[in-house]
C-alpha cells in the first residue's frame, strides 16, 4: 500500500505563490508516476501537472509557464511550485501516484484559494 500526505495549501492574493508538497510512504518502490490534479465544486477533476520517475514533466496548458513540478525520489516527495496565481486556480489540489500493476492512489487534498 501507498499513502500520500499533502501540505502547503492556503490563501494567497492574486499574483502570489504557493508551494505544495506530497510525501509518499509505504510501498513507494512501486511508484512510477506522480502528479497533481485539482477540482472545483461541481466540476470534474482536472490534471494540473505530472512527472515521471525520471523527472520528465507535463503540464496542463492553463498552468504552463506559471507552475513547476519537481520530484525528490530519495524522499518520495513531489512538489508543485505555483507562481503568478490567479483566482481561477482556486481549487482543492489532489496529489496522485501511479504504481506498476496497481490502481492510482490519491491524497486527501489540500485547499488553495486565490483572492482577487
Amino acid at each position: 500500500q501507498v499513502q500520500l500526505v499533502e501540505s502547503g495549501g492556503g490563501l494567497v492574493q492574486a499574483g502570489g505563490s504557493l508551494r505544495l508538497s506530497c510525501a509518499a510512504s509505504g510501498s513507494t518502490i512501486s511508484i512510477n508516476y506522480m502528479g497533481w490534479h485539482r477540482q472545483v465544486p461541481g466540476k470534474q477533476r482536472e490534471l494540473v501537472a505530472g512527472i515521471s520517475s525520471g523527472g520528465i514533466p507535463n503540464y496542463a496548458d492553463s498552468v504552463k509557464g506559471r507552475f513547476t513540478i519537481s520530484r525528490d525520489n530519495a524522499k518520495n516527495t513531489v512538489y508543485l511550485q505555483m507562481n503568478s496565481l490567479k483566482p481561477e486556480d482556486t481549487a482543492v489540489y489532489y496529489c496522485y501516484a501511479d504504481r506498476i500493476l496497481a490502481v492510482r492512489v490519491w491524497g486527501q487534498g489540500t485547499q488553495v484559494t486565490v483572492s482577487s
